[in-house]
């Protein structure tokens, strides 16, 4: 068994032997590993450690958008080439005992919306995490790590850079490279490297909750060895991830790789597969719970029809569910918060038009007393 072990009180910039930031080729690998090894990797929180128990709302503007997603690795997978697969087994995922929620201005799904920060710091004990920010809500545990990819290629690199700048010219929101905060802190990976918040057919930050202990992950190599990273532990987190953070945690997490070698039937993968023997979470919460739904339609504001607008129904979906947990007694930011690491969305139809429906579940039992 081969590992790697960082010094969480230190930022990846000190020990930038043990990861990197950007996705970028040319990084050389830190370990190297024969496939059906297993492997254990410990990882840093998607903010470098930078929030701690006493951190507040008024510390979030020091906060370098650069410093996002440290990741460890890469690592090298002995006989992995391109154009074969590579099989991710999580054996298991350890979270850390302290953790955060925040909203942050300016991302999330409803971020023309929120434009106040707030934070939740969580404490991770016996399979629960729970906050006096939140006070009465206990979130249970189903540990996975949001990031999990492979290296781009040099033609990748430059293909997904351009499709990403061309969606920015076209006033969409996307962050290009940028080697404020970069780590390694020069060379092409900082200043060619890819930002790692959307995720892409290297993998990346999926942020799929049903990555848990047990799932595997099938991701398309394009470089000699993989070049495989992880990192953005998640202790809970609903589906949509929606104020863009789940309960986030540091973590250390065991993998084994495969290499498919026969991938001809995988070529035209339009992105990441996984699979899981068995339910995502832990048995005792694959038994049915207890929930509370609520619906969006693509309908607008002054009432016009959207119609098959997904994204408008997932929109009033949440909306509505926000409103139901003020009408509970939570403050609009806490309802937020709420959905974002225990609300799953749910396409309810996509074929009964105009209307689409997404649906917003969220679990009763979260709530003590």
């Amino acid at each position: 068994m081969k590992s790697i072990e960082i010094d969480r009180t230190k930022p990846l910039r000190d020990e930038p032997d043990t990861g990197h930031n950007r996705f970028h080729p040319d990084l050389p690998p830190i370990l190297e590993v024969d496939v059906g090894e297993e492997v254990v990797l410990d990882t840093r929180d998607a903010i470098d450690g930078r929030l701690d128990a006493t951190t507040t709302e008024a510390d979030l503007d020091s906060l370098e958008p650069g410093w996002v997603h440290p990741l460890t690795g890469p690592i090298y997978v002995k006989g992995a080439h391109p154009g074969n697969l590579l099989e991710v087994e999580f054996l298991d995922i350890l979270p850390q005992p302290q953790g955060f929620s925040g909203i942050f201005p300016g991302l999330g799904f409803l971020r023309d919306v929120f434009t106040t920060p707030f934070l939740v710091h969580w404490e991770i004990r016996e399979g629960w995490a729970t906050s006096p920010q939140l006070s009465g809500v206990r979130i249970p545990g189903a540990p996975f790590m949001g990031i999990s990819a492979v290296a781009p290629s040099h033609e990748q690199l430059r293909k997904w850079t351009k499709r990403e700048q061309n969606w920015i010219d076209a006033g969409g929101l996307a962050f290009p490279p940028d080697a404020s905060g970069a780590v390694p802190e020069s060379g092409p990976a900082a200043a060619e490297g890819l930002r790692t918040l959307p995720p892409r057919e290297n993998g990346g930050n999926l942020d799929v909750k049903q990555l848990t202990k047990g799932s595997k992950l099938l991701l398309p190599i394009a470089v000699e060895g993989a070049l495989f990273s992880v990192g953005d532990g998640h202790f809970a987190q609903g589906d949509g991830e929606v104020c863009i953070t789940a309960v986030e945690m540091g973590a250390t997490v065991a993998v084994r790789f495969r290499v498919l070698k026969d991938a001809a039937a995988f070529r035209n993968m339009r992105g990441p597969r996984f699979a899981h023997d068995g339910y995502f979470a832990p048995p005792e919460w694959a038994a049915p719970r207890r929930f509370v739904a609520a619906t969006g339609l693509p309908v607008r504001d002054d009432g016009v029809n959207e119609g098959e607008n997904l994204t408008l129904a997932c929109r009033n979906a949440l909306l509505n569910m926000i409103d139901l947990l003020q009408e509970r007694g939570w403050s609009r930011e806490q309802a937020y918060i709420i959905c974002s690491v225990a609300v799953d969305l749910r396409v309810s139809n996509v074929v009964d038009v105009p209307n689409y429906v997404v649906s917003a579940l969220l679990p009763e039992d979260i709530f003590q007393g």
